[in-house]
Formats: C-alpha cells, sequence, structure tokens
C-alpha cells in the first residue's frame, strides 16, 4: 500500500523563548505518532486495515459455510445460529470496555492483544469437533476483535492529524470494512466447497501473524495514564453485562417473539443495567466513560444515524444472498461472485473518491449522498422480480451500493471529529460499539418481518419462491424506511468538522469550543 503523503507544514507563528543561563533543558520528549514519517504511517495504516479486513472476513465467511458446519458437527437448527451469534454477542458487548482500557493502558498493546486471542482462538475454532467447543472458539474470536477494532480507530485518528490524511486514512479504513462482507462471502464459498468449512479459520492464521509481526514492529508505541485513572470496575460490569444481555435477547426475538416475556423481560433488564451504567459514570470519580464524549451533536448524530444505516444494509448483504440461493439457486461461491460487483464499486469509490468529495463538499453532504444512493439501491430491491435475471436486475443494485462507499467514511470522520487524544479510543469503541447494535437489530427486525410475510403468503397458498420473495420485499422496504430516517437525522443533527485552524486563545477559543458543540 502507497504510503500517505506529508501535507505541508503548518507554520509556526510562536516566537523562539528567549536564551536563558542555568543548567541544560531536558532532554525532549519522544514525537508523537503524528510526527512520524509518511513512510511509517502509511505502513501502520495498512496493518490496521489488515487487522480490520481480518475481522470482518471472519464475519461473512463463516455464514456461506453454515450449511457445512450443521451436518459435519451435528447442529440442531437453533444451536447453529450460535456460531454466528456467540461471535457478535461478544464483539458487541465488550467494544466499550476495550477502546477505553486501550486509552488507559496503550492502544497498541491492546491492538496486539486482540489480535493474538483472535488468531488463537481462530486455530481452536478449525480444530473444532464438537458443537460446544466451535461456539467457545467463537466467544473467543469476538474477544478478540472487539479488543482490536476498538482502538483501531483512536490509532489512526492520532497517526493522520491533518484533516486531508485523515480522511484518505479513513477511506482505506472504511473500504476495508465495506468490501470486506463481500470478499469474506466469495473466500468462504470457494473454501469451502475446495477444501472443507475448517479452513475458513485456519485461513487467520497467516494472516494474524502477518498483522501481529506488523503491529509489533510499525505501530507506534503509547502509554496511558494506567488503569488508576479510569479503571471502574463497577461501570465495566454494568455496560458489559448490560450490552451483552441487550444483545442476546435481541438475536433470540425473533425466534421467542417480540411481545413474549422471555423478550420483554432481559429486554427491561438490559435497558435497566445500562441506565446505571451512565448514572455510574456521572458520579464516578474515575469514570470508565467520561460523559464529555456524548456532549458533541456529531458524535450523538453520527452514532444514531449508523444504527439505522447498519441496520438498514443487513437487508442488502445478507437477504440478497438468500434469494440468490433460495429462489434462484445459486451456489455458495456463484453468490459470492455475484455480489463481488457490490465490492468492486465500494472500494472504488471509498479508496478513490470519497476524501477529494469530503474536502470539497464537506461530509455532511457526501453522507447524504450516499444513503440516497442507498435508499435507491433498496428500492429497487423491493419490486425484485422472482424469476430476477442478473444483468437487468440484479446488476444495477450492486452498483448503487457505492452509496456506501460515500456514507461510511464520511460517516466515521463526523463520529470521530470531536474526539480528543485521551479519549479516541473511547469513541472508537462507541462507533463499532454502535455499529454492533445496529447490526443486530437489523438481523432481529428484518429477518422476522420477512420470515412472518413468508409465513403468511405460504398460508393464502403463493409458492414457495413467490412467498419467499414476498418476505424479502417488505424487509428492503421497511430497510429503505431506516435509511432515509438516517438522512433526515443526518441533515438536521450533523455538522462538518471545523478544518484545522491555527490555536486560538482567549474569548474566541471559547466561543471556538462552543461552536464544535
Amino acid at each position: 500500500m502507497a504510503a500517505i503523503p506529508d501535507a505541508p507544514a503548518a507554520p509556526d507563528d510562536a516566537p523562539a523563548p528567549p536564551a536563558t543561563s542555568g543548567p541544560p533543558a531536558a532532554p525532549a520528549p519522544p514525537a508523537g505518532p503524528a510526527s512520524l514519517t509518511a513512510r511509517s504511517r502509511g505502513l501502520a495504516l495498512a496493518v490496521i486495515a489488515a487487522g480490520m479486513l481480518m475481522t470482518v472476513l471472519d464475519g461473512s465467511v463463516v455464514t456461506v459455510a453454515m450449511p457445512a458446519i450443521q451436518q459435519d458437527l451435528g447442529f440442531s437448527p437453533a444451536g447453529l445460529s450460535w456460531v454466528v451469534n456467540a461471535y457478535l454477542i461478544a464483539f458487541g458487548s465488550l467494544l466499550l470496555l476495550a477502546g477505553r482500557l486501550g486509552d488507559l493502558i496503550g492502544r497498541k498493546r491492546m491492538f496486539v492483544a486482540g489480535t493474538v486471542l483472535f488468531t488463537a482462538a481462530s486455530v481452536l475454532a478449525g480444530a473444532a469437533d464438537s458443537p460446544a467447543l466451535l461456539i467457545t472458539a467463537r466467544l473467543l474470536q469476538g474477544a478478540g476483535s472487539a479488543m482490536a477494532a476498538a482502538v483501531s480507530l483512536g490509532i489512526l485518528i492520532t497517526l493522520f492529524a491533518r484533516p486531508a490524511e485523515r480522511s484518505r486514512a479513513i477511506a482505506v479504513f472504511s473500504f476495508t470494512g465495506a468490501a470486506g462482507a463481500s470478499i469474506g462471502q466469495v473466500l468462504g464459498g470457494v473454501l469451502t466447497d475446495a477444501l472443507d468449512w475448517h479452513w475458513i479459520f485456519f485461513v487467520n492464521l497467516p494472516i494474524g501473524l502477518a498483522v501481529l509481526a506488523g503491529a509489533v514492529l510499525v505501530l507506534p508505541g503509547d502509554r496511558g495514564p494506567g488503569l488508576a485513572a479510569g479503571a471502574d470496575v463497577i461501570g465495566a460490569l454494568l455496560v458489559t453485562a448490560g450490552l451483552m444481555l441487550g444483545i442476546h435477547t435481541v438475536v433470540r426475538a425473533g425466534g421467542q417473539g417480540w411481545a413474549s416475556v422471555s423478550t420483554l423481560g432481559p429486554l427491561a433488564l438490559s435497558l435497566a443495567l445500562l441506565a446505571g451504567f451512565v448514572l455510574r459514570q456521572a458520579t464516578a470519580r474515575n469514570p470508565l466513560m467520561p460523559l464529555r464524549i456524548l456532549r458533541s451533536r456529531s458524535v450523538r448524530g453520527a452514532n444514531v444515524v449508523q444504527i439505522l444505516m447498519v441496520a438498514a444494509l443487513f437487508a442488502f448483504q445478507v437477504l440478497v444472498a438468500l434469494h440468490l440461493q433460495k429462489v434462484l439457486g445459486y451456489g455458495a461461491a456463484r453468490t459470492g461472485l455475484a455480489m463481488l460487483p457490490a465490492a468492486v464499486v465500494i472500494g472504488a469509490v471509498s479508496l478513490g473518491l470519497s476524501a477529494r468529495l469530503n474536502a470539497r463538499f464537506g461530509e455532511r453532504r457526501v453522507l447524504s449522498a450516499g444513503l440516497l444512493l442507498l435508499v435507491a439501491m433498496l428500492g429497487l430491491l423491493t419490486r425484485l422480480p422472482v424469476h430476477a435475471h442478473y444483468l437487468t436486475d440484479l446488476l444495477p443494485v450492486m452498483l448503487l451500493a457505492a452509496g456506501f462507499g460515500l456514507a461510511l467514511p464520511a460517516l466515521t470522520t463526523l463520529g470521530m471529529s470531536d474526539a480528543d487524544a485521551e479519549d479516541a479510543g473511547l469513541a472508537s469503541g462507541l462507533f463499532n460499539t454502535t455499529q454492533q447494535i445496529g447490526m443486530a437489530l437489523g438481523v432481529a427486525v428484518l429477518s422476522t418481518l420477512a420470515a412472518s410475510r413468508t409465513e403468511g403468503l405460504l398460508a393464502a397458498g403463493r409458492g414457495r419462491a413467490e412467498a419467499l420473495t414476498g418476505g424479502y420485499h417488505l424487509a428492503f422496504l421497511v430497510g429503505a424506511g431506516l435509511l432515509a430516517t438516517a438522512l433526515v437525522v443526518a441533515l438536521v443533527s450533523l455538522r462538518d468538522p471545523a478544518r484545522r485552524r491555527p490555536p486560538v486563545t482567549g474569548p474566541g477559543r471559547e466561543r471556538q469550543d462552543a461552536s464544535r458543540r
């Protein structure tokens, strides 16, 4: 990967200090991450992006291998869902805690530890010979992914301080997340058909070792203030238990029923635990999550938009794949290849255009344009015929996925724009947490709606293919509504981040700080 070039250095208007007599001055502290050479920062970006790609691939590569895993290990239909749910619950519930711990003990240390755990758990998953062992390994994979992913954005925004460089770095990072899912479906189908399902996990070993070596050699060292500055054990227990219970309840709601006691009871308890966490953070001497992070209008708005957008795009990533396989009769590898154009256009837009468009028009406008394209994409899917032709009915949909390549880099920049260096890991963990919440809600709500509509059409005497298509149409329509809501929230609540200016002091500084809220 080509290194990101340095932008011209900002002029230094401060006068030089007068010479004084006395003992020699203490040596200057080591240079910060932003003062590294362009080549070093480019290599660090490559390491972070590769780590992100590995975890995203692992999330999507499993979906196409599920039938083979069920047949080989003897999973029940209900138990098979835990191959995905175990990873999702561990990953989503630990992101916020891992992000804050990264701020306290060092983000590089957290990234390295997470990569080690994820790689070791991947080997354990590949060697699994029972459902219990595979689910345990998936829990550990989720924990390792959370540790590494929670601090990745925090490392990037401290490495790339200048807006133009940061936009390009976030574009690369966003591409790995957006396109990695489609690549994972292709890779999962190929590995499962050519070898067997064990290799979808074993393939993480060489990738993980390469990422680990790169992280140790390339990522800049950092030292946080230590656990004493924010080791809120009670807060950590409240937020982890609340998120874990909430995500667990949401992913099971489709089978239990949203109005059932087994759903409403745990959901109420989860909300109570999270409310207790917020109260704890408002009163704790050393809070795990200082509530100042939520004072920023951009942080609040960007995280709400992300929940809505990710929940809606579940309808594209998963339900389109199900339509290809269950209605059109595609195999696993062919399904992945059919969705590959989406990955290509997302990559071309996020890597080639998004940074320049953000710089010229502002992140808010680019995000809005991307959301409009995604609304059009799901709108087309609501009219998808039962006997769809790929070139005329599906390829245009894949090309409109370019909207994700516009929306995600812009949204990521907005979500991290007001994060200070001391809270970068926390802001990164929060942004990743809302992404997982959106994914869990999308899985639970849209799949439940699609299944319910399909059952109703089958009961009315429709054929299976027609009933499945009708169920997917409803999910696509609701997804389009979620994206339209995200667009309204973005237009109302988000503002473009202020570009870097010379330091301001005095009353002007107070006005500048107030304008960012």
